[in-house]
């Protein structure tokens, strides 16, 4: 009973993060896997471990930023709406693309170093490309969550 309470209060104080880092994971999985499936069948027609790893990359945002942006949108879409007149309230929902496109711009410029990098590295030292691709992902989306979280904090994403 008071886990289930302080479980209720810790979801409530953190609803929106949490439901922010759900958006991130569900669509970065679907990215992960699709890239891996893309990078190891890839490999076998093209020879060059860097450009690989940029076309897996690109592959991956394919898929991350529309599965992303359906997820946000469907968490957050009561927050769009002005409550007194039902209609969506353009203001608030621009102020909001501009802070997701301030901490994304800033996130993904640094997960994309990461992530090819990574990726290139251990292509480079015989890795298997999708071992190398899930490990590069992987180590990357750590990197990002942490910065993506601090930075909806630093620009008030979620105010009260």
């Amino acid at each position: 009973m008071i886990m289930r309470q302080i479980g209720k209060g810790f979801y409530n104080k953190y609803r929106n993060y949490i439901l922010l880092n759900k958006s991130i994971i569900v669509a970065g999985i679907a990215a992960l896997i699709v890239g891996t499936i893309f990078t190891e069948f890839y490999s076998k027609y093209e020879k060059n471990n860097f450009f690989n790893s940029i076309v897996t990359l690109t592959v991956e945002y394919s898929i991350y930023i529309p599965i992303f942006a359906l997820y946000f949108y469907h968490d957050n879409k009561n927050k769009y709406v002005d409550p007194v007149t039902g209609l969506r309230n353009k203001v608030v929902i621009k102020n909001d693309i501009i802070k997701l496109f301030t901490i994304f711009s800033v996130s993904e410029i640094i997960y994309s170093v990461s992530k090819v990098s990574i990726h290139f590295q251990l292509m480079q030292i015989s890795f298997e490309p999708y071992q190398a691709s899930m490990t590069g992902s992987i180590a990357a989306w750590i990197i990002f969550l942490v910065l993506i979280n601090l930075g909806a904090k630093f620009v008030r994403l979620f105010r009260k």
